[in-house]
């Protein structure tokens, strides 16, 4: 027997190792959980694993909930769910804080500056990475083709691609009988039990905020707009990005393009899901629109509202389905949905790396339009050189010497601090 102590150690102790993105962290926990403690067996682990990517949300968070819940019920999941998150939303508050007040300070401006460049570099690492592993049929090629397509010149919304994906994988995989599952007694109640006190705590602080400030205020607004992302989050953060930057610029205009570069960038230094990112948007959005709340005061609620609207969804997601979990890791059709909509997530990051390339590169970007169609206009003769210099330096440390990500983001960060203060202007 495992004792819940040992296993709160443990998660305690991932929630503040846990960098590298979710591959990083999906390794150290088959490492822990399988190889050294073996706690869990690997084909039970492969399983979870499996489970966990078709829901929404992060994958390693959802993994981690699981896993607690595997070895400990319902406070194994909460405690391993909880523990995964707070230590890297506590950093990136800080971190929120610290760009909010360190706008126009040389060394804070020049970190910002290398870290555009190091973001750049990420974001295709991830895009190289993610369509090696998917894009292994025409098909998925095609699905992945039509979404960049969808939503780089047609501003498709990312949620209707992504259910359009996983229709089309869905309807066109093979029937084929699934082995036959044990159920598991008591799933229907605790699956309703968990839906139910999910909802309540995840829609909770929304209803206060708009019962309390009204309808238009920015935190109801913030509280909304996560709520929509956390349930279509498939694919991880680096898809989720390009939509969450179109919408927090161009729709809600909480922020700038390379603000938002920049906050992706400070996720990248941060233990925890990369989808913290999201805490930086409404930590801005409620700071500069911060009545009847003093501006850092606004931030902070509207960071903690915008974490606690991203991960209770997931959280109430793994928790009502994992009963479930044997009748569904073994469903073809759910497996063809599921490598469908990964191809596309691979198409909405292409969107996602152009969309940086050239807010980072480039100095003015205008969004044009004819009837339907959409596409960005920009002068070649505008690039930053020194950004530029920056990124192949990045593409060099990621892509032939294999540096990791922290320690990538830390040297251009450097550099970039460096060549602030021997070019001032």
């Amino acid at each position: 027997m495992i004792s819940f102590a040992e296993g709160l150690r443990f998660w305690l102790k991932l929630g503040f190792i846990s960098f590298g993105g979710p591959a990083g962290q999906i390794a150290i926990m088959h490492r822990v959980l399988v190889d050294e403690k073996k706690w869990i067996d690997e084909s039970r682990f492969l399983h979870a694993l499996n489970f966990c990517v078709l829901l929404p949300g992060p994958e390693a968070q959802k993994l981690a909930t699981y896993a607690g819940w595997l070895l400990h019920g319902t406070r194994g999941g909460l405690a391993a769910g909880i523990l995964f998150v707070l230590p890297g939303a506590l950093v990136m508050l800080g971190l929120s804080v610290l760009y909010a007040l360190g706008r126009g300070i040389p060394a804070v401006e020049g970190a910002l500056f290398g870290i555009k460049a190091a973001v750049l570099v990420i974001v295709i690492e991830a895009l190289v990475r993610i369509g090696r592993r998917a894009l292994k049929t025409r098909f998925l090629v095609g699905v992945a083709a039509l979404a960049f397509i969808a939503i780089f010149f047609f501003a498709l919304p990312f949620p209707l691609i992504v259910v359009a994906a996983g229709l089309a994988g869905f309807y066109s995989s093979a029937r084929t009988a699934a082995p036959p599952a044990v159920p598991v007694p008591g799933r229907w109640r605790h699956a309703a039990l968990a839906i139910v006190s999910g909802l309540a705590l995840w829609w909770l602080p929304v209803a206060a905020a708009a019962l309390v400030l009204g309808g238009s205020h920015v935190l109801v607004d913030v509280g909304l707009f996560f709520s929509k992302l956390a349930v279509v989050s498939f694919g991880g953060a680096y898809a989720l990005l390009a939509y969450m930057a179109q919408q927090a610029v161009e729709t809600y205009h909480w922020m700038s393009a390379p603000e938002m570069v920049d906050g992706l960038g400070l996720a990248e230094t941060t233990p925890g899901p990369l989808i913290l990112v999201t805490q930086f948007v409404g930590f801005l959005a409620a700071y500069r629109d911060p009545a009847p709340f003093a501006p850092l005061g606004a931030g902070i609620v509207g960071a903690a509202l915008t974490t606690w609207v991203t991960f209770v969804p997931p959280m109430m997601l793994i928790f009502a389905a994992a009963p479930f979990v044997e009748q569904l890791r073994s469903n073809p059709r759910l497996s063809g949905a599921l490598a469908a909509i990964t191809a596309a997530v691979v198409g909405v990051i292409l969107n996602l790396t152009v969309w940086f390339a050239l807010h980072v590169l480039f100095g003015t970007v205008s969004e044009m339009r004819a009837g339907p169609l959409r596409w960005y206009a920009f002068d070649p003769l505008a690039i930053h050189l020194q950004v530029a210099a920056l990124a192949a330096l990045a593409a060099l440390l990621a892509f032939r010497l294999h540096r990791g990500l922290v320690e990538l983001v830390i040297v251009m960060a450097a550099l970039g601090v460096a060549l602030r203060f021997i070019f001032p202007g």
